[in-house]
């Protein structure tokens, strides 16, 4: 791979497409897709499209990740999560290039208590999860050398996501509450694209699947609880400090089964890069910090 590699970043516009655009553009030749540019629910249209472009590596960001509207448009779903990510493996294998597609812990049934490793194993309870899983498999079957990364509740600084909405309903609201009976790993953008990165210029020959998170795990109530610890130490005027519990069995907004728990373990991650993942406290803190008293990064 060369030191500046050219890098196509599918689904540039989204949460984690926009901070590799942002943090790669400075050392590398970045090619910024959004759904404008390339939709991949017009996947006929999609090896034409890869054809214009050449490129070292390539990074796909994209897909349907709302999972209540692919448990009500199964079919959308599936094109996006699945058949296109297979056609979009198929183009970089044929041109020998780094393939790094982005997958999900809704692949797993959230049962038990044990964090999830990439041997465990997957078996979604939902549409998006199932699609998301046949995508994996796909693209590892049309392209065996790309890396498959699965990702966890992801905030950062390019999009508004949970911690956002606790922290801006309590500055307005005497009332905030969160679901207490689902846990995971959450994911700041900022250090997963520091380790992606690793995966195109110093790890290219990684492949198979791999899950990368912060370190640690926790219900939404203790994560919304601890954004707004965070933030009342920063002094924002919040007008209430407390995140009160929720059952998600009692969510009446939710059409999809969620997974309980879908905790990943980063195990395998650090033993091929020595990097252990800081917490996922500390880099929250880190997150409300520079969005919300404007640090720069």
């Amino acid at each position: 791979m060369p030191a500046r590699s050219k890098i196509i970043i599918l689904g540039a516009r989204g949460r984690l497409g926009a901070a590799l655009v942002r943090r790669w553009s400075a050392d590398h030749e970045v090619i910024a897709l959004g759904r404008a540019d390339l939709d991949l629910l017009k996947a006929g249209e999609i090896e034409s499209k890869l054809g214009a472009h050449a490129f070292d590596a390539l990074v796909n960001a994209a897909g349907i990740t709302s999972v209540d509207r692919c448990e009500t448009h199964p079919e959308e779903a599936r094109i996006s999560n699945a058949t296109a990510p297979e056609i979009i493996a198929r183009v970089c294998h044929e041109r020998g290039a780094r393939f790094i597609h982005i997958s999900t812990d809704y692949v797993f049934s959230g049962a038990g208590r044990t964090p999830q490793t990439e041997d465990s194993p997957a078996e979604p309870a939902n549409i998006y999860g199932a699609t998301k899983l046949e995508g994996e498999r796909l693209v590892l079957a049309a392209c065996p050398d790309a890396l498959v990364a699965r990702v966890s509740w992801l905030f950062g600084l390019d999009k508004d996501s949970f911690p956002d909405r606790i922290i801006k309903t309590a500055l307005v609201s005497d009332h905030v509450d969160a679901v207490s009976d689902k846990w995971s790993s959450p994911t700041y953008a900022e250090d997963l694209a520091d380790w992606l990165l690793h995966f195109i210029v110093d790890r290219r020959h990684s492949s198979g699947l791999l899950h990368l998170c912060n370190s640690g795990w926790t219900s939404w109530q203790d994560y919304g609880q601890c954004a707004l610890d965070i933030a009342a130490r920063l002094g924002l005027p919040l007008r209430t400090r407390t995140v009160a519990p929720i059952s998600m069995h009692g969510f009446s907004e939710f059409i999809a089964t969620r997974p309980p728990f879908t905790v990943l373990d980063t195990a395998r991650f650090t033993r091929l890069t020595g990097i252990t993942p800081r917490t996922w406290q500390d880099a929250l803190a880190e997150y409300i910090a520079a969005r919300y008293l404007r640090r720069p990064q």
